[in-house]
């Protein structure tokens, strides 16, 4: 059975898995040889030290490796160290990912067939065909229902990409109506689309992180190059669908500080920036909140982001709240 780091007390004994983030050699006062380990699983991290038979444990595991461990918990200047008597690579089929890596709260077929069923409601055949390329191509699905939308500050975990997709289309479907003049199929099919470049531009098979293709060109162009890829598949794809769709993609962030290669120049542009924007700060304070709030405050720590502080009512200050709205609709 797992043991999760959080839970692991002083003189613990331990037999459970761990990924190895960071592994490095000594020397100790006297000569020997010894390890030093950085385990980690989705509940945080924890230094590990093996003493005995170093150099023979050494070969047996690399970095980013999932491992079982045994071993005891010692106190060790004021901070919990696990001392390691043994230690062998397990392979993946072993693990469990969602013991390792934070995963969406929501279930992650049903948010996929859920985008599917939107995008369904597409009556533009271009964009639909389009759509169906990306439904039908199993390497990428595989990805884009695991992949983090960000490395730490928004839907930053395993399905996080999905969850934050699902969102954009049903908040567009929320807010289309409300203005006219905007192409429903185009904002549908952008909104689906314009993170598609994460599932290459972010590592998340051992820690999240940038791939090489993601520090050197980032997911606005990677998804680009994906989309234009299956477009060159239609060949009777109208070319003035395609820019419009295009410059969605590339304008999506809004601002040239913020990445955005382009500004949004059309009203379905602007619509899906300010959307993206606000789902992804909506979703990053939510989460930090969630993490960075004491039990029994209504403040939360300071968001060096966001440069402030977040009120949190207490429960009953927002049951009360609820009830005037209610009371005054």
């Amino acid at each position: 059975m797992k043991t999760f780091i959080n839970e692991i007390k002083e003189n613990d004994n331990i037999d459970s898995l761990f990924l190895v983030k960071e592994k490095s050699s000594g020397i100790t006062k006297t000569g020997n040889a010894y390890l030093k380990l950085k385990l980690t699983d989705r509940t945080g991290e924890m230094e590990g030290r093996i003493w005995t038979s170093a150099e023979t444990f050494a070969s047996s595991f690399e970095k980013d490796d999932f491992v079982h461990v045994m071993g005891k918990s010692v106190s060790f200047q004021e901070h919990l160290q696990l001392n390691i008597t043994h230690i062998e690579r397990v392979g993946e089929e072993e693990i469990l990912f969602s013991d390792f890596f934070p995963m969406a709260e929501k279930d992650i077929e049903e948010m996929f067939q859920s985008l599917i069923e939107i995008s369904a409601q597409i009556k533009n055949p271009h964009l639909s065909q389009l759509l169906k390329l990306f439904w039908e191509d199993e390497s990428f699905i595989k990805l884009f229902k695991i992949a983090p939308a960000s490395k730490w500050l928004h839907h930053n975990y395993l399905g996080g990409l999905l969850e934050h997709t699902l969102s954009m289309v049903q908040l567009v479907l929320k807010n289309v109506n409300h203005y006219n003049g905007l192409n429903l199929d185009l904002l549908l099919t952008a909104s689906i689309l314009h993170d598609v470049g994460k599932v290459d531009e972010l590592s998340y098979h051992r820690s999240f992180d940038y791939s090489d293709e993601g520090r050197l060109l980032g997911h606005i162009i990677l998804g680009l190059e994906r989309v234009k890829d299956k477009i060159c598949q239609l060949p009777d794809f109208p070319r003035d669908l395609s820019t419009l769709l295009k410059h969605l993609l590339l304008s999506h962030h809004g601002q040239y500080m913020w990445g955005s290669p382009k500004k949004p120049m059309t009203m379905e542009a602007v619509m899906l920036h300010y959307l993206d924007d606000m789902d992804a700060k909506m979703n990053g304070i939510q989460q930090f909140i969630k993490k960075q709030v004491q039990e029994g405050s209504k403040w939360s720590a300071y968001h060096r982001i966001f440069e402030q502080y977040f009120y949190v009512p207490t429960l009953w200050e927002q049951i009360e709240l609820s009830d005037k709205i209610e009371k005054n609709k």
